[in-house]
């Protein structure tokens, strides 16, 4: 099984959102950063947060977590040409993190048609781990290229919250929360040692196959082996043995759909994210399989 890159880059041209189609041109067509950082400006706040539907099934124009997410994803391929807008949005997640360090999961949301549930009745009082962790996961990847991210005031906080609150993650945790753990200790390791034992202590809470299903998502909705650990070379890959990971990159391979590009699994709350999603998704399935060596 091989990819059919020119079929991805034609389900994108017909079906994506510009800032995914200038992310797959940046990555696999030659592109450069510039354009990437345009499209991405289209979802920016004077504020420096993100929002407009950048996480596509949160469609309010407020500035949120999950669109600093999103921003810091296309900022990681960009590296240094981003740095001023890293360092923005990590100036804004600072002004939305809550006293003990970690991020609400959502912020209020005046604006609330057509966004998920989920989003729009998040505790805006309680930190979340999920998102905290994801986040930061997301900076850290930032940072191997942006330095003054890495000595950011609040990816200090950040990750400082995390790690404490990873230390009470136990077999009720759910599926998400507990896979963006990983993914935030895996990303970390580098600069916080004590992240790769963390790791280790996760162990017997990820199933041997890498599968768990989302309490309250779809049917068919699992965090995957990739989900805990997408990229090659940290300790979260030692969850896994080498089998159960090139079964799992077979599986996204096998994924590409006959208009050449990728789906997910879970539900989604508007026409417009049902098919942003798909755009997104080709570009981290392709993006992963490249990561992996399969590109």
């Amino acid at each position: 099984m091989t990819v059919d890159l020119a079929a991805a880059a034609g389900f994108l041209a017909g079906s994506a959102r510009v800032l995914d189609r200038r992310r797959a041109d940046l990555l696999f067509g030659g592109g450069a950063p510039e354009p990437v950082l345009a499209a991405l400006d289209g979802y920016r706040n004077p504020d420096g947060g993100y929002g407009w539907g950048l996480e596509p099934d949160l469609r309010s124009r407020t500035s949120q977590p999950a669109g600093a997410l999103h921003a810091l994803e296309a900022l990681a391929d960009t590296g240094v040409a981003g740095a001023e807008r890293a360092l923005r949005v990590c100036d804004w997640l600072a002004t939305a993190t809550l006293p003990d360090g970690g991020l609400p999961f959502a912020l209020p949301i005046p604006d609330p048609a057509a966004c998920a549930p989920f989003w729009a009745s998040a505790d805006l009082s309680r930190s979340s781990l999920q998102i905290t962790a994801v986040v930061a996961a997301t900076a850290h990847r930032v940072a191997a290229a942006v330095p003054a991210v890495a000595g950011h005031p609040w990816l200090a906080t950040a990750t400082d919250h995390c790690l404490t609150a990873i230390e009470a993650v136990d077999a009720g945790t759910h599926a998400m929360e507990l896979a963006f753990a990983v993914q935030f200790l895996d990303a970390a390791a580098a600069v916080r040692p004590e992240a790769t034992a963390a790791v280790e202590r996760l162990q017997d809470l990820v199933p041997a196959d890498g599968l768990l299903h989302v309490a309250g998502g779809a049917a068919d909705e699992y965090m995957r082996p990739l989900d805990f650990a997408p990229f090659p070379g940290g300790p979260a890959r030692s969850l896994f043995a080498p089998a159960v990971v090139e079964a799992e990159l077979d599986r996204l391979v096998a994924g590409q759909q006959d208009d050449g590009g990728w789906t997910v699994d879970f539900d989604s709350y508007s026409p417009a994210a049902a098919l942003e999603w798909r755009g997104h998704r080709t570009v981290e399935a392709l993006s992963l399989l490249r990561a992996n060596g399969r590109l």
